[in-house]
């Protein structure tokens, strides 16, 4: 064993509860602890959370600071006279007065922590976020020892179609993360797909860029499933939110005709959607009042989700209808674990189909129903023959998103 490596984790939230990137974040910090690494972990959370086996520290807002006092101004201004100043103020200074605040805010933070001599310095965000990023930025002396983790694509104009999301001072944000990607000494990416869509726009990602999956964690704490769950039928679950670009009416016309085609299943099957589902309000609001579909309102808890993947018939991960996908969903290493089938809605070309081999067999583009309704029927009279033993058991998947790996990446690049 190489001599004991340190690694300075500054993270936007170590809240599992807040968002999936908090989740495939905590996975990814307590995997580096379990790799054998002593890590320190700066957080933007707003709350005092501790992880196990390591110290965690709470960065504090700046509230005697200019940038405070005007980002509460525009909060009010917005709040207050319904006025979205973000379309007249963020073209010329790309980003809100909340962002610098708390970007100056996490930087003062990390310039404080001075007994720390890290090895390894690792940005983690969230959503479209990035302060931690745009914080060390602001820290030169770090930049030798930086590795930016990038999630998603940033900003959101550099989404891939279908994704025509535009945001006001996007030009800003590119040069932001030009420098980001100068600054840096690596650039880590959840999935090869990501790490080479992301090189088009910013070239020194070529050469930067490694790929670190989201981490598989194999412990987990048993929960009681909520009592619209029955593990005894055939479950086919999607946990997430479903974005405007996911819509899942594929996937219910799908299942629909599986039952008509099989009535004996309708006593047995259940469709389970766990997340928010706002976009698509109006044409789900009359699927709640099957009883063999489930949908939530709004957020299920992190450890009841986890639960009930486990104890499922068949995960979905669904997708947009699109070329291409360079996303790894954060739940793809939990449906791993599950060991159960995993349903895939998306595009031929994919990260999830990469992973899981192109000649994968449950795997569907999102609006072609009657695929969809025949794979479903496949899975359901596996399950009939023997509702124990359809499983997906893929051990190189599992090294893929294991501690292991990581800890051999991690150790080779500190080397080199």
């Amino acid at each position: 064993m190489p001599d004991q490596k340190k690694i300075l984790v500054i993270a936007e939230s170590i809240d599992v509860e807040d968002s999936s990137g908090s989740k495939a974040n905590v996975a990814l910090i307590m995997n580096l602890k379990d790799a054998g690494f002593e890590v320190l972990v700066y957080h933007y959370t707003r709350k005092e959370i501790q992880l196990p086996g390591m110290k965690c520290v709470a960065i504090k807002e700046r509230k005697f600071h200019p940038l405070y006092l005007l980002s509460r101004v525009q909060r009010r201004i917005q709040n207050g006279f319904k006025i979205n100043l973000a379309k007249h103020l963020e073209p010329i200074f790309g980003f809100s007065f909340t962002f610098f605040n708390d970007s100056v805010s996490i930087a003062k933070g990390i310039k404080q922590g001075k007994d720390f001599n890290p090895d390894l310095v690792l940005t983690l965000s969230k959503g479209a976020s990035f302060r931690p990023h745009y914080a060390l930025l602001q820290v030169p002396k770090l930049h030798k020892k930086w590795m930016a983790y990038i999630h998603d694509p940033y900003p959101f104009h550099l989404y891939p179609e279908p994704y025509d999301w535009s945001e006001p001072g996007y030009e800003k944000r590119i040069k932001f993360f030009e420098k980001v990607s100068w600054k840096c000494r690596w650039a880590a990416f959840p999935s090869l797909l990501l790490k080479e869509w992301m090189a088009k726009f910013y070239p020194a990602f070529s050469e930067k860029g490694i790929v670190i999956p989201h981490q598989l964690r194999m412990e987990q704490e048993q929960v009681k499933t909520p009592d619209y769950f029955d593990s005894t039928k055939f479950n086919l679950l999607h946990a997430g939110n479903l974005m405007k670009q996911r819509p899942p009416f594929g996937l219910l016309v799908g299942f629909r005709r599986f039952l008509d085609r099989n009535p004996k299943a309708k006593e047995q099957s259940k469709l389970l959607l766990l997340g928010n589902t706002s976009y698509h309000q109006e044409g789900l609001k009359h699927q709640g009042y099957f009883r063999d579909i489930y949908i939530s309102d709004g957020y299920v808890a992190y450890k009841q989700v986890l639960q009930m993947q486990q104890e499922a018939s068949v995960n979905i991960i669904l997708e947009s209808k699109a070329e291409h996908s360079p996303f790894l969903p954060g739940k793809f290493p939990h449906c791993i674990r599950a060991e159960k089938p995993i349903l895939v809605l998306g595009p031929e070309k994919s990260e999830v189909r990469r992973l899981l081999g192109v000649n994968y067999t449950f795997w569907s583009e999102i609006d072609d129903e009657e695929k969809i309704s025949r794979l479903i029927e496949k899975l359901y009279l596996q399950w009939q023959e023997n509702p124990g033993n359809p499983k997906l058991v893929r051990e190189d998947l599992k090294v893929y998103l294991s501690k292991e790996r990581l800890e051999e990446q991690l150790y080779k690049i500190l080397k080199d």
